[in-house]
């Protein structure tokens, strides 16, 4: 993690896309991710399923930055984010200036891709 003077650490993020997780690591202890699935269509997108945080290391910013990345990385990639995560859905509410809206018809493919085998999610 570094550290900027009267800042609290802030984690490495790290993209696996094969294993489709977002991962904030401190030293070389991962202390948060965010579980996802890419999807190809009706466009792609990028749905966030899940998002842990180590309870050591709750309330101290890691699942926000993880949120913020992820938006980002979408961003970057120039693909949509279809939120399936509470946490990442209530952060998008709060952050609209970082977050686009994903369309009904989007959520509802990522619902569907999720379904398929729920048991990974």
């Amino acid at each position: 993690m570094s550290e900027t003077p009267g800042e609290r650490p802030v984690p490495e993020l790290i993209d696996d896309r094969p294993a489709g997780m977002l991962r904030a690591v401190a030293g070389d202890e991962v202390i948060g991710h965010i579980q996802y699935l890419v999807l190809e269509t009706p466009e792609a997108a990028l749905a966030p399923v899940h998002t842990i945080v180590d309870p050591g290391h709750e309330g101290q910013g890691v699942g926000s930055a993880l949120a913020a990345e992820f938006y980002a990385m979408a961003d970057r990639e120039g693909v949509a984010v279809a939120p399936l995560c509470p946490y990442v859905a209530r952060w998008a509410e709060r952050h609209p200036d970082q977050a686009a809206p994903a369309s009904g018809e989007l959520l509802a493919a990522a619902r569907a891709k999720v379904a398929e085998d729920p048991a990974l999610w």
